[in-house]
């Protein structure tokens, strides 16, 4: 079965096109990188299958079923935002938060609620920041206790939303091998955003390019090509391989990092509200 199929798709944000016309079949327990220029709808994408942004035509379909809004068996990781960091909270509290019946700050859980929030801490290893405030963990260990908060329900499908941005090579290779182990330790399907292709070479079953409205599906040797990436970027691109990285280039530039060169240096350039911009 299709965990996400996409039939001529058609998404807009305040009237320009994001996706024109496409066609996507994602699988069962699949990991799949999501990448494209910025704008080039990676958010949207993600909204439209949590069912927050309906397709003008076509349409989406999540675990077999129409994509609507609250599908306990989608989990969700918004991009990291700086609020996070200076909310007054322990860890614990901040991935109860979305359990249902409880509100921040006020934890009155039942048992088993309780025993949720805790698993969801130890599949992320997360269980020492229970305790600690928000406000004392770094980047990296704030990634985790929103991880842990998709976690929350037993989802299916998991959407990671840009969780790489601001982290250091050490902390980009952490949180791409514990994603890339949740996906395979419980069998779910996972949707990984970023905006370069390398930090998930090691992980991806399949990578999902977006660009002028259109998109690709396909293996990295598929769909990371010199036509492929040139028809969604626009311009000639060529594509160079080097000691096992990738290097997307239009002319002597590298398209990738260069298109997110002017991103805040906190990493908020991302935002859904960024890439309605954009788009």
């Amino acid at each position: 079965m299709s965990v996400i199929e996409f039939r001529d798709v058609h998404l807009a944000l305040g009237g320009r096109p994001v996706l024109s016309g496409v066609d996507l079949n994602v699988g069962a327990r699949e990991f799949v990188g999501v990448l494209g220029p910025n704008g080039a709808g990676k958010t949207t994408l993600m909204r439209a299958v949590l069912g927050l942004v309906p397709p003008s035509r076509g349409a989406i379909r999540v675990l077999g079923r129409p994509a609507a809004r609250g599908n306990p068996a989608v989990g969700y990781m918004p991009q990291l935002r700086g609020a996070i960091a200076s909310m007054r909270l322990s860890g614990w509290d901040f991935v109860a938060g979305v359990v249902d019946g409880h509100r921040l700050g006020l934890p009155f859980l039942g048992k088993a609620a309780r025993a949720e929030v805790d698993r969801a801490l130890d599949l992320v290893g997360a269980r020492d920041l229970a305790r600690r405030p928000l406000t004392e963990t770094s980047g990296g260990e704030r990634q985790r206790l929103l991880l842990a908060q998709a976690l929350i329900g037993h989802p299916r499908l998991l959407l990671l939303d840009e969780p790489l941005i601001s982290l250091d090579p050490h902390h980009q290779r952490a949180v791409v091998e514990l994603a890339r182990s949740l996906q395979g330790e419980l069998g779910i399907t996972v949707l990984f955003s970023a905006h370069e292709l390398n930090p998930l070479l090691g992980a991806l079953d399949r990578v999902l390019y977006l660009g002028r409205s259109q998109a690709a599906l396909g293996t990295v040797d598929e769909v990371i090509t010199g036509p492929v990436l040139s028809r969604l970027y626009g311009s000639a691109i060529d594509v160079v391989r080097v000691n096992g990285r990738i290097f997307v280039m239009s002319g002597h530039h590298d398209a990738e990092r260069d298109d997110h060169r002017h991103d805040a240096p906190d990493g908020r350039c991302g935002s859904s509200g960024a890439h309605a911009h954009h788009a």
